[in-house]
C-alpha cells in the first residue's frame, strides 16, 4: 500500500518540510502520495506534483479547509485513510494539531518525531529532549507518523512529474470556527528553514541589547535570529524566535549560540546544526559540549568584533 503524505501550506506556497515528509514517506513505501487540502490551492498542487519520489497529488479544495481547522483537517484525511498504511505529518505545530485527532479516530499509536526509517514499520524517534534514540516497532495496520523534518533531507522540489487528482472534500465539523491571524511579519529567512541562526540567550539583558548586538550579524550573514527560552520568557525576543524542545527544532548550516549556556532543552532544538559556533564568558557552559568552535569571551565585546571583520 502506498504513503500518504499531508501538505504543509499557506494556500499558495508548498512549505519545505512537505518535501522532508516525503524523503521518509519513501523508504515506508515505494509509492508515496501527497494530500493538498485547502482553498484555492491549485499552485500548491502544482509544486507538490513536481516533487521527487511523489507518484499522486490529491486535492482537496473547499472553504472549510482554508485554514487549516484541525477538526475538518483530520476528518478529510480519515476520508482517505483506509486506503493507506502509513500517514506522516511534518512535525510542526499544524501537524501536531492533527495528527493525534487522525491516530485516536483511528485507534492506532501516533508515532512522534521519527528521525529515522529502519524499516517499514520500524523508527527511531529521541526521547528525554534527545538523550536517548528509542527504536520503536508498530504492529498497527495504518501506522500515523510525525516526522521531524531535521532528521531527513528534503526531496527535490522540480524533478518530478505526479498527476494531480480532484477528491470531494469533507463538510464542515461545526467543531470549531475562523476567526482571524495575526502574523509576524519577518524579512528574515524562516527560522526552521535557514541556513544560518545567530541565537541570543538570557545573557543579553534586554530586548534593546538583544537587537543592537546581534542584528547586525544576522544582517552580515543573511540569517535569521533565534532565541533560547529564558530570552523569551524574560520577554527579550518574540516567541516564534524560540529554539529547543518546546520551540522550534532546527538544523541550519551554522548555528551561532551567543550568551546560552546550552540547556539539555535548548541542545535538542540545534544539536543536529551541520556547525555550531558559541559565545559564552562562562567556561563550563554546557554549550561548549557540542560546539564545534567555541569562544570564551563577553559577547557584548566579541560579536561588534565580529561584525567588523565580517
Amino acid at each position: 500500500m502506498a504513503a500518504l503524505v499531508i501538505a504543509e501550506h499557506d494556500n499558495s506556497n508548498l512549505k519545505v518540510a512537505t518535501r522532508n515528509a516525503v524523503t521518509a514517506a519513501a523508504l515506508c513505501s515505494a509509492e508515496v502520495h501527497v494530500l493538498v487540502l485547502g482553498s484555492g490551492c491549485a499552485p500548491v498542487c502544482a509544486a507538490a506534483a513536481k516533487v521527487a519520489g511523489v507518484s499522486k497529488v490529491l486535492h482537496a479544495d473547499s472553504d472549510v479547509l482554508a485554514h487549516g481547522l484541525a477538526e475538518n483537517a483530520a476528518a478529510q484525511v480519515l476520508a482517505l485513510a483506509q486506503g493507506y498504511s502509513h500517514i506522516l505529518f511534518a512535525a510542526t505545530a499544524s501537524g501536531k494539531n492533527v495528527a493525534p485527532r487522525v491516530a485516536a479516530t483511528l485507534d492506532v499509536a501516533q508515532i512522534s518525531d521519527i528521525t529515522r526509517v529502519i524499516s517499514a514499520d520500524t523508527f527511531e524517534r529521541p526521547i528525554y529532549a534527545g538523550s536517548a534514540i528509542a527504536t520503536v516497532q508498530s504492529a498497527d495496520a495504518i501506522k500515523v507518523i510525525t516526522v521531524r523534518t531535521t532528521g531527513f533531507d528534503a526531496a527535490d522540489a522540480g524533478s518530478g512529474a505526479a498527476r494531480i487528482e480532484q477528491v470531494p472534500a469533507v463538510a464542515d465539523s461545526g467543531k470549531s470556527s475562523y476567526l482571524r491571524s495575526e502574523i509576524a511579519k519577518n524579512d528574515r529567512p524562516e527560522l526552521t528553514a535557514a541556513k544560518i541562526i545567530v541565537s541570543g540567550g538570557r545573557a543579553m539583558g534586554s530586548s534593546e541589547k538583544f537587537n543592537d548586538v546581534l542584528t547586525p550579524l544576522a544582517d552580515k550573514l543573511g540569517a535569521a535570529l533565534g532565541a533560547s527560552r529564558a530570552a523569551v520568557d524574560a520577554g527579550y525576543a518574540p516567541n516564534d524566535w524560540q529554539v529547543g524542545q518546546t520551540g522550534k527544532i532546527v538544523a541550519p548550516q551554522l548555528y551561532i549560540a551567543c550568551g546560552i549556556s546550552g540547556a539539555i532543552q535548548h541542545l535538542a532544538g540545534m544539536k543536529d546544526s551541520k556547525v555550531i559556533v558559541a559565545i559564552n564568558k562562562d567556561a563550563e557552559a554546557p554549550i561548549f559540549s557540542v560546539a564545534d568552535y567555541g569562544l570564551e569571551a563577553d559577547l557584548f565585546v566579541a560579536v561588534p568584533e565580529l561584525v567588523r571583520a565580517l
